[in-house]
C-alpha cells in the first residue's frame, strides 16, 4: 500500500525512444538473431545450393547436347518413298505430304520434341534441387548444433558461476580439439578465481574480527571513563572527541567490509518489496531529517524483486541519508518506489546546492565527494554511494544520478523484477 507525507512533484519524465524501434538482439526471435549456429546452417546450405545450381547447369548443358548429337536425322525421304505415321506427336506431318516437306516438318518436330524434354529434365531438376536444399539446410542446422553443443555447454556454465558459487565446471569430454582445449581453460580459470575469491572472503572475515574487536573494546573504555563523576571537564571533553572519532572508525570499517561483500552477485534471494525498504529508510532518518529541518516526502508503490533485504534496505538508507545531509534550510526528500517495465524503481529527489553535471560520475567513487566537502566532514565516510552501486549491481540493476533543476540530486536505482 502506497504511503504519501505529502503530495510531491512529479518525476522528471524519461527520455523519449528515438523515431525508430529496433529490435534488441537480447528480444529477436532465435531465427533473426546472427548466431554461430544459424551463420553455420546459411553456409552450409548456401554452399550445397551453390553446388547444386552448377551441377544442374552442367548436367543441362551435357544434356542438351547428347540431345542435339542424338537427334540429328540420319534418312531422309526421296521421290518415290511412301511414308506410314505411327504417332501423332507432330501433327504436321502426314502421309501425304512431298518428301521435302516431310524431311523440314520431321527436323522441326524434333526440335520440338528435344526442347520439351530439355524442359523437362529442368522442370523436375529445379523441384528435386529444392527439396534437396531444404533438407541440406535442416541438415546442416542439426550438424552446427551438434558441432556447437560444447559452446552451448560452455555459455551455460559460464551464466551459471557467480562470485559466491564458483564451484561448477564444464568438464568437458571428447576429442582433443580446439574445442575443448576452451573449455579447459575456462575450467583452469574458475579455479583461479575460486581460489581468489575464497581467499578474499577469509581476509574479509578475518579483518571483520580484527578490526571490530579493538574498536569496540576502545569504545567501552572511552564509555566507562565518561561515565566516571570524578572526571574532569577536560578529560571528558577528549573522551567525547575519542568517542566520536572510535564512531567514524567504525563506520568506515563497517562500510569497507560490507562494500566488499557486496561486489558479489547474491546468491541466496527472497521477495523483498523496495518500498518497505524505503519505509524503514525514511522511519531511521526521521530524527536526523527533523533536526537538519529538511522535510520527508513519500509515495511508495510495490515493487517487489528477488533480492537481499537488508542490502536493499541498504542503498535505501544511504540514499536518503546523503539525501538529508547534503540538503539546503527548509529543504525536502523525495522517496518514490513503484514498477516501470519490468524493473522495481527507486527514485530519491532532494533539494541542495547546484551540483555540476561532471561531478555526478565522481559521487560514486569511494571516499570522493564534491570538491566543496571533505571526506573527514561529520557527514559520512564517503562510502554511501559506493555502497549503493556495489549493491545494486549485486541485484543485477544500476543506479545514476543526475543534476536537479534548482539544485540537489535525482537518484535513480533500478533493479530488475
Amino acid at each position: 500500500m502506497a504511503t504519501t507525507d505529502a503530495s510531491p512533484p512529479h518525476p522528471p519524465p524519461a527520455p523519449s525512444k528515438p523515431g525508430w524501434d529496433p529490435i534488441p538482439v537480447e528480444s529477436a526471435p532465435p531465427w533473426l538473431r546472427p548466431t554461430i549456429r544459424i551463420r553455420l546452417t546459411v553456409l552450409y546450405g548456401g554452399m550445397f545450393l551453390i553446388a547444386g545450381v552448377l551441377l544442374l547447369w552442367i548436367i543441362y548443358l551435357l544434356a542438351a547436347q547428347a540431345l542435339h548429337t542424338g537427334s540429328e536425322p540420319v534418312f531422309k525421304l526421296v521421290e518415290g518413298s511412301r511414308v506410314q505415321l505411327t504417332s501423332n506427336a507432330c501433327p504436321g506431318l502426314s502421309g501425304s505430304s512431298s518428301p521435302d516437306q516431310f524431311n523440314l516438318t520431321f527436323t522441326q518436330c524434333m526440335q520440338q520434341q528435344r526442347e520439351l524434354a530439355l524442359n523437362t529434365l529442368l522442370r523436375r531438376s529445379l523441384m528435386a534441387l529444392i527439396g534437396l536444399t531444404v533438407v541440406a539446410f535442416a541438415f546442416g542446422y542439426v550438424m552446427a548444433g551438434r558441432v556447437l553443443s560444447p559452446l552451448g555447454r560452455i555459455t551455460r556454465t559460464a551464466r551459471g558461476v557467480v562470485g559466491s558459487d564458483l564451484k561448477r565446471r564444464i568438464e568437458l569430454d571428447g576429442p582433443d580439439d580446439e574445442l575443448k582445449e576452451l573449455a579447459d581453460t575456462f575450467d583452469d580459470m574458475l579455479d583461479r578465481l575460486e581460489r581468489s575469491f575464497d581467499a578474499q572472503r577469509r581476509f574479509v572475515s578475518n579483518a571483520s574480527h580484527e578490526l571490530r574487536t579493538p574498536l569496540a573494546i576502545n569504545r567501552t573504555l572511552l564509555e566507562v571513563q565518561l561515565a566516571d563523576p570524578e572526571a574532569s571537564a577536560d578529560l571528558q571533553q577528549l573522551g567525547k572527541t575519542l568517542l566520536s572519532t572510535n564512531e567514524r572508525s567504525e563506520q568506515l570499517v563497517e562500510g569497507l567490509l560490507l562494500l566488499a561483500r557486496s561486489d558479489n552477485e547474491i546468491v541466496h534471494r527472497k521477495p523483498v518489496d523496495v518500498a518497505e525498504a524505503a519505509s524503514h529508510a525514511l522511519d531511521q532518518t526521521r530524527v536526523e531529517a527533523q533536526a537538519k529541518g529538511v522535510e520527508l516526502r513519500s509515495t511508495l508503490g510495490v515493487a517487489v524483486v528477488q533480492g537481499n533485504g537488508v542490502l536493499l534496505e541498504r542503498i535505501a538508507l544511504n540514499l536518503v541519508q546523503n539525501a538529508v545531509r547534503y540538503n539546503a534550510a527548509d529543504g525536502w526528500v523525495e522517496v518514490t518506489t513503484g514498477t516501470e517495465a519490468g524493473q522495481a524503481l527507486l527514485i530519491v529527489t532532494n533539494t541542495g546546492p547546484v551540483v555540476p553535471a561532471y561531478e555526478v560520475d565522481n559521487l560514486f567513487e569511494p571516499f570522493r565527494r564534491l570538491r566543496t566537502e571533505r571526506t573527514g566532514s561529520d557527514k559520512g565516510v564517503g562510502l554511501g554511494l559506493s555502497i549503493a552501486r556495489s549493491v545494486a549491481r549485486a541485484h543485477g540493476g544500476y543506479i545514476s544520478a543526475e543534476p536537479r533543476e534548482g539544485g540537489g540530486l535525482v537518484m535513480r536505482v533500478v533493479i530488475p523484477i
